[in-house]
């Protein structure tokens, strides 16, 4: 482990990324080798974008990942992008606390529910709306934290999703369905996990299946005592009693 763990003689940008949780480091790694990709010309735009059409007429399954991974060229943009979306993913992340299994499991509701309503918005590329979903969740956790724009504007931490999408407004031209989409798809992982649990007795319906949390955590060590203690009854009920004579 010493030998991949970055030690005292690392560079700064080498400790920036191991000190990051497992899945955004995965994450913004493959965002930054799919823009590379792209950059080199070894794969084009168009085979990462999502349609229904290209992933399930077509069998073209990558789509429904690269869809999230693809920024744009390498450039100024593409780095604000990925220093954006690592930001809040790794806050999210490490607030969590408990295990991979939490994050990971609210990127595949987030990815899931922006497939299914890409169709709806004509959206191709959809990684900038899933860095959206967490930004919202990550601001409305935190509603003390103050923000700056430019130095100028400051602002509370629950503000930050309809900044941004008065810059993107200013900036384009046009209405953000990208950031609506995050702000929608966001505010819903928000109830159930932190309005929802303390008005219905501590139910929380959007946390990860046992069989996910197995992916990453192994089988939990109450439930292996137990399943060594049923085999061992099992089996000695089928050890027949000794004759009496």
């Amino acid at each position: 482990m010493d030998q991949i763990m970055p030690g005292e003689g690392a560079f700064p940008l080498e400790t920036w990324f191991w000190e990051m949780p497992i899945v955004t480091r995965w994450w913004t790694t493959a965002t930054i080798l799919t823009s590379g990709l792209v950059q080199c010309r070894i794969i084009g735009p168009f085979q990462l974008f999502y349609s229904y059409n290209t992933v399930f007429h077509k069998a073209q399954y990558w789509r429904l990942l690269t869809t999230f991974l693809y920024f744009g060229p390498i450039s100024i943009d593409l780095l604000f992008q990925v220093y954006f979306l690592q930001r809040y993913a790794r806050l999210l992340e490490e607030s969590s606390g408990r295990s991979p299994a939490y994050f990971s499991w609210l990127l595949v509701y987030a990815m899931t529910s922006l497939l299914l309503l890409s169709p709806f918005v004509s959206m191709g590329f959809l990684g900038h709306p899933l860095s959206s979903t967490l930004v919202y969740i990550w601001s409305r956790r935190n509603p003390d934290t103050l923000m700056s724009f430019l130095g100028v504007l400051v602002f509370r931490a629950p503000y930050l999703p309809w900044v941004l999408m008065g810059i993107s407004f200013v900036l384009h031209g046009t209405v953000p369905r990208d950031e609506i989409m995050g702000v929608v798809i966001g505010h819903v992982w928000y109830f159930f996990n932190d309005v929802y649990p303390p008005l219905h007795g501590g139910s929380r319906p959007l946390d990860p299946p046992m069989w996910w949390r197995r992916i990453f955590e192994g089988r939990p060590r109450d439930e292996t005592a137990n399943g060594i203690h049923n085999e061992i009854a099992a089996a000695g009920a089928e050890v027949p009693p000794p004759e009496v004579r």
